[in-house]
């Protein structure tokens, strides 16, 4: 049980790493306007309303990302609960993003993908290594 404890805590590290990672590169790829402030909520409101879609769907992207990331790696070193670890890393992704969602209005199918697809893409990469017959590294 420990062990998937660990592996949950890996695999969320991992879904930070990827979800920062995206943030980062997405402000690259569409700068924040002149004057904007990241750490005001009605900035950020504003922001989102006038994001561009592709700035939208970057952001959905790395929720996807950090699921099947994270999801992958806590499969991979959980050895007897490798779908109960993926799906918790899928699960607390889903929580992250609901209380986004909850604190910063976004667009209804930006919420419906992010609540909606973490937890079958966290299962899908679980699969993943069942199916691949990926052995869980020794202790």
């Amino acid at each position: 049980m420990l062990r998937t404890i660990l592996a949950i805590l890996a695999g969320l590290l991992v879904a930070l790493v990827t979800i920062v990672a995206m943030e980062y590169l997405g402000m690259s790829l569409f700068p924040v306007p002149a004057g904007a402030t990241l750490e005001d909520e009605a900035d950020l409101a504003r922001l989102v309303a006038e994001a561009p879609t592709g700035k939208l769907l970057w952001v959905a992207l790395g929720w996807a990302l950090a699921a099947l990331l994270g999801g992958w790696t806590a499969a991979r070193l959980s050895r007897a609960h490798r779908r109960v670890a993926a799906l918790c890393v899928g699960g607390l992704i889903v929580v992250g993003v609901g209380a986004t969602v909850a604190t910063i209005p976004h667009p209804a199918w930006m919420v419906a993908t992010g609540l909606l697809l973490p937890l079958p893409i966290a299962w899908l990469a679980a699969r993943h290594t069942m199916r691949a017959g990926m052995a869980p590294p020794h202790s």
